[in-house]
Formats: structure tokens, C-alpha cells, sequence
């Protein structure tokens, strides 16, 4: 039997750390994959304040030391003070994946002008695929819907463990051999 793939979900929000209201983030992203992905998967989530280095450490740690081959972060990709999701996460990746957040932020436009301010990046490390995601549900699962036909074949290419999607669901692009 194959291992489950491991898959960060990381809630950046000082005020969800704390308590102050739930993280709708995190749940969103979970129950996405939970309807997109057939094949074994475990979420290792965390829900941390806005802090360049603590998340910055979190993401080594999910990439590095939990073996994740996907880290989806939702939240602090605005312009406001205390977003930094997208500096922590240039800090730790190795190879920068601008088509991710030029696309997010393409379909983002087709529904809210503001859109522009969004800051989404991605980029990798080691082995581990880093996507940040805005940090409302919808605006998830639309960015989602935009970028994960191209994941399961990015982590293919970083030799990592094969995700399979529900077609019904989303269809992932793998090219014909």
C-alpha cells in the first residue's frame, strides 16, 4: 500500500492563533482536497500568528522535517502591515513559481476589482510544492480550482508521491507519455 501523502495547511492569522474567531481557512482547504484527491493523503495543519520567522519556521519544518510534498497557506498575502506570508515564504523556497500567483490573482480579477492587492506566491523546497492562498473560502477554493490541475504534475516533476484527482471533481494535467 502506498503512503499517504503529507500536506500542510497552514492558517496564517494573528487573530485565529489566538482565539479571537475560527479558522475558516484551514477547514476550507482541507475539505477541498478531501473532495479533489483519491489517492491517500494526511493534513499536518497549523494555525499561526502573522510572524515573517515563525511562519517561515513552520514551513521548514512541514517541508523539511514532516516530509510534506504540498504546503497551502491561507492568510497575510494583503498589503497590511502584518501581511508577510509571501516574504516568509520566499525566505525558505528555493525555486520561485511565479505562474502560480499570476494565475490565482488572474481569476481572482474576474470576480473582485481588489484582487490586485493580493500577494499569492509559490515556490519550492526540497521536495514540498509552497502555494499561498488568499485567505477567504471562496477566494480558495477558486484559486484552487485554478491551480491544481498543475499540481499533481509539479510533484511529480520534484520527485514527490503521486497525488490523483477525482476527475469529477478536478482533472489533473499530466502530459501523455
Amino acid at each position: 500500500m502506498t503512503a499517504a501523502a503529507r500536506i500542510g495547511i497552514v492558517t496564517v492569522s494573528d487573530r485565529a492563533s489566538a482565539g479571537v474567531y475560527a479558522d475558516e481557512g484551514g477547514p476550507a482547504i482541507h475539505d477541498y482536497f478531501a473532495k479533489a484527491l483519491i489517492s491517500p493523503w494526511e493534513a499536518m495543519a497549523r494555525v499561526i500568528p502573522d510572524d515573517r520567522e515563525l511562519i517561515a519556521e513552520t514551513l521548514i519544518e512541514l517541508a523539511d522535517g514532516e516530509g510534506c510534498c504540498l504546503i497551502v497557506t491561507t492568510g497575510g498575502t494583503g498589503p497590511a502591515p502584518r501581511d508577510v506570508t509571501p516574504e516568509a515564504t520566499e525566505d525558505v523556497i528555493e525555486k520561485p513559481m511565479p505562474g502560480f500567483g499570476e494565475l490565482m490573482r488572474q481569476v481572482s480579477l474576474a470576480k473582485v476589482p481588489t484582487a490586485i492587492l493580493s500577494r499569492q506566491t509559490a515556490g519550492i523546497r526540497g521536495k514540498a510544492l509552497i502555494v499561498n492562498l488568499p485567505g477567504r473560502p471562496r477566494a480558495i477554493a477558486e484559486c484552487l480550482d485554478a491551480v491544481m490541475p498543475a499540481i499533481p504534475y509539479c510533484i511529480d516533476l520534484i520527485e514527490g508521491p503521486r497525488l490523483e484527482t477525482d476527475p469529477a471533481v478536478i482533472a489533473a494535467f499530466r502530459p501523455k507519455k
